[in-house]
């Protein structure tokens, strides 16, 4: 049964204990040995090849490339075998916190891949990278390694769920460090003690503002969750060794709480599963059919409807004005509501292109469909007929759509809106959508056959064939996997991918 755990600031005199602590009960669910739901295993297995998808899409990409670059200057750690590196040969290794680092910015740098949303929002499969990187290092096998993804997404979930963020303007990775080092601890099956002190100094790392999504977008959007994870690895092995971290985090009176987020007078019930409660976090959570911010899915989806059913409004001169109506989150933050001149520059980096939805809807209004990388090319941003149609987009905040967006009641959560389109002869078109096709309660929910579909898309550029059946036969065995299986669970560029992507020397 799940147990609501209420928050709230402690002032030091009020000595409260770690028991009490919301760190502690985190390491509690972590150190449960509780055997993991069949369908949260296939799940598992779906998401382990959905962060490869995405993973081999990017290895090109400067980012990625130049994380990878940081991970392989560096040495395998004496204390274990080391870790894969996305696209690498399988003997290949570098330390587990810059593995985690390398495959985490793979990972994010498209935005490609699955999300929760809630009182905050995020990316639950950001857990993944640094949980396998510590699995491969110390020679866990495949069953170990579910367990621990188990952990890491139901305590990113179960944040989420309670805790807003980005209402404070904190970066909602601020989540990912605690549930990352609760992956770990899980996956190695640590004391609750050592966990409390790892979560505690993850989150006390990972904090940090949300200028990383705002304006100007830069390339440390993807790093940040991976930096978050690497953050996990080390908080990992530092509580390993004895060590402690700050005490009490979320509930101490200069904690988080008291000064990051709601403050002193704030209150907030987390649930959590009890004692001996399986941990289905994961099933709440879905996935991306495009390369986009999450909010952005339904909307393309409804963009490539109307592409078929109102040809006319391919071109700007028939559209006088196209209004999203939608939830306080997409139109404050990719919306018209951010008020950032970059969501309607042509010249804006692909970063903040991914968080304009006006761009995004004017694209796929005129393409009927969306491309992770032809959709969001210089010469795409700035074809003229383009440019004139996505100018007479804006979004507003509709009160009914906010409070689908923030409904606890899955059949009525949504993440879309209704469009009203005037057209220059007079006529309107109106039209909504409540989620996306490939959301579980959408017109085509995703299932195995999507996610190695998916796969096969994006890796077929990158991959050799047989390498690409190679992953796909370890990742669909996960929970069979022996641990030398586990250390070759990464993906392999075909020969001279990666010598074509930049190669940034730095200071390492």
């Amino acid at each position: 049964m799940t147990v609501i755990h209420h928050l709230r600031v402690h002032r030091s005199d009020e000595n409260l204990v770690r028991e009490g602590q919301l760190a502690w009960h985190i390491a509690e669910v972590a150190a449960d040995p509780v055997e993991v739901d069949a369908d949260v295993v296939d799940m598992i297995i779906n998401r382990v090849i959905d962060n490869a998808a995405v993973a081999a899409a990017s290895l090109t990409r400067a980012p990625v490339s130049a994380a990878r670059q940081q991970a392989l200057d560096h040495a395998v750690s004496v204390g274990g075998s080391g870790a894969t590196v996305f696209g690498c040969a399988l003997d290949r290794r570098t330390s587990p916190e810059w593995a985690a680092w390398a495959n985490g910015v793979a990972v994010r740098e498209l935005d490609y891949h699955d999300t929760f949303l809630a009182a905050d929002y995020s990316h639950p499969g950001d857990n993944i990278p640094p949980i396998l990187a510590v699995a491969q290092h110390v020679g866990a096998d495949g069953a170990a390694l579910v367990r621990g993804l188990a952990t890491g997404y139901e305590i990113q979930i179960d944040l989420v769920r309670a805790i807003c963020l980005h209402k404070h303007k904190i970066d909602h990775v601020a989540h990912l460090g605690p549930s990352a080092a609760a992956g770990i601890g899980t996956l190695l099956g640590l004391d609750v003690e050592t966990i409390y002190q790892a979560v505690g100094q993850a989150l006390h790392t990972t904090t940090a503002t949300r200028q990383s999504r705002k304006g100007e977008i830069s390339t440390w959007k993807a790093h940040a969750p991976a930096f978050a994870g690497k953050m996990a690895v080390e908080a990992v092995d530092r509580a390993m060794r004895g060590e402690t971290s700050p005490s009490p985090i979320y509930e101490g009176e200069d904690g988080v709480i008291a000064w990051m987020l709601d403050g002193p007078d704030a209150s907030y019930e987390v649930p959590l599963p009890g004692e001996g409660e399986p941990k289905r976090g994961i099933l709440d959570s879905y996935t991306k059919e495009h390369s986009a911010e999450y909010q952005a899915q339904a909307w393309i989806d409804l963009a490539r409807k109307l592409h078929g059913e109102h040809p006319e409004l391919l071109d700007p001169a028939n559209v006088e004005s196209i209004v999203l109506h939608t939830s306080h989150h997409t139109h404050y933050v990719i919306g018209s509501g951010a008020n950032d001149p970059q969501k309607y520059d042509p010249k804006a980096s692909r970063e903040t292109l991914d968080h304009s939805i006006p761009y995004i809807f004017a694209v796929a209004l005129q393409d009927g469909g969306w491309h992770h990388v032809d959709s969001y090319t210089p010469e795409r941003a700035g074809r003229e007929d383009t440019v004139a149609l996505w100018n007479k987009i804006t979004t507003a905040e509709d009160e009914e759509w906010t409070r689908r967006y923030h409904s606890e009641n899955p059949d009525e959560k949504a993440f879309g809106g209704r469009v009203e389109i005037r057209l220059t002869n007079g006529e309107t078109i109106v039209d909504e959508i409540a989620v996306a096709d490939a959301h579980p309660l959408g017109a085509r929910p995703f299932a195995r056959e999507d996610y190695v579909r998916k796969f096969r898309l994006l890796a077929e550029p990158v991959l050799a064939a047989d390498e690409i059946e190679r992953f796909l036969d370890l990742a669909e065995r996960l929970p069979e996997l022996t641990p030398e299986e586990v250390q070759q669970l990464t993906i392999v560029a075909d020969f001279g991918v990666l010598a074509a992507a930049p190669a940034p020397k730095g200071l390492f």
